[in-house]
C-alpha cells in the first residue's frame, strides 16, 4: 500500500505550499498604501483626550461616549475603549441626539492636514463634497 502513503504526503505538501502562499500574501498586504477613509458630513474635528473608558475631553470640553460607541484607529480597525484610555490625539467624531460621542476616528497625519470644521456652526457655513471628502465655501 505504498500508493496510499504517497498520496497522503502529496496532500500534506499541497497544504503546506498553500499555507506559505497565504503567509506571503499577508506579509505583502502591510506594505500597501493606506486607502483614504470616508467620514460622514456631520463629523467634526477635535483634539480628543480620553480620560477614562467613558469620559473624554473634546476641544477642552468634557464629553461622554455613547454605550455603543464605534472607535476606529488609524488603520480603520475597531478599537475598544480601554485601548485608547489616557491617549491624546486629533480625531473626527459624531454626536448622537443625546449629546454623546457615538463615532470616533483617530486621524492619520495625511488626514489631519485636510481642512475640516471643528464646530457645527463652522460646518453650516461650508459645503461638503462627500466624494472628494473636502469642505469648501459655497
Amino acid at each position: 500500500m505504498n500508493r496510499c502513503d504517497r498520496l497522503g504526503r502529496r496532500s500534506v505538501l499541497l497544504q503546506l505550499s498553500a499555507a506559505m502562499a497565504a503567509l506571503t500574501l499577508a506579509a505583502g498586504a502591510g506594505a500597501q498604501p493606506q486607502v483614504s477613509r470616508s467620514f460622514p458630513y456631520n463629523a467634526l474635528r477635535g483634539e480628543i483626550v480620553v480620560q477614562s473608558t467613558n469620559d473624554l475631553l473634546v476641544n477642552g470640553e468634557p464629553a461622554r461616549m455613547a454605550p455603543g460607541v464605534r472607535i476606529r484607529g488609524q488603520d480603520n480597525l475597531l478599537l475598544v475603549t480601554g485601548a485608547i484610555e489616557g491617549l491624546k490625539f486629533i480625531g473626527h467624531y459624531t454626536v448622537d441626539t443625546y449629546g454623546l460621542v457615538s463615532q470616533l476616528w483617530v486621524l492619520r497625519d495625511d488626514e489631519i492636514v485636510k481642512p475640516w470644521p471643528k464646530t457645527a456652526q463652522e460646518a453650516a457655513k461650508l459645503s461638503f463634497d462627500p466624494v472628494a471628502q473636502t469642505w469648501s465655501k459655497p
